[in-house]
């Protein structure tokens, strides 16, 4: 696993998000923005399909216009800087939008005010297992 993957873990929303449901983020104009391009990608895939270093990985070389086939030899170079975690993005800090890591480390997004979403927040994965809950990174000071 990269550093940047999470096990058993729950990212909630931001303290200071003004979101008070989860909202699909959108493209502005043509090009996905890093959060409506994660959100495609978990969404796209049954849930708990990737590893947040998939979801980095990927949505920084689709942006880079990386070819697939070069990518397995890009990846180690890759993760060998510092890279953004997904408590950073606006998933959580602006759209709503809380990240499960189950015990694997893969990954599943649920909306703020939701069943599951709660259950979560309050430390409790789908099986009854225990998560450390976590919150996204405010957007200001």
């Amino acid at each position: 696993m990269e550093l940047v993957d999470y096990v058993s873990t729950f990212i909630c929303v931001a303290p200071d998000t003004a979101a008070v449901a989860g909202v699909a983020p959108r493209p502005h104009g043509e090009t996905p923005t890093v959060a409506s391009a994660i959100f495609d990608m978990l969404t796209a895939a049954p849930p708990y399909t990737y590893r947040s270093s998939d979801v980095i990985f990927t949505v920084w070389a689709d942006r880079n216009d990386v070819p697939p086939e070069t990518r397995p030899e890009v990846w180690p170079t890759f993760f060998q800087g510092p890279h953004a975690c997904l408590r950073s993005s606006d998933l959580g800090k602006k759209y709503g939008w809380g990240i499960h890591a189950d015990a694997d480390g893969r990954l599943a997004v649920y909306a703020l005010g939701t069943p599951e979403y709660s259950a979560l927040a309050a430390g409790f994965s789908r099986d009854g297992s225990p998560v450390k809950v976590t919150r996204a990174m405010r957007s200001g000071r």
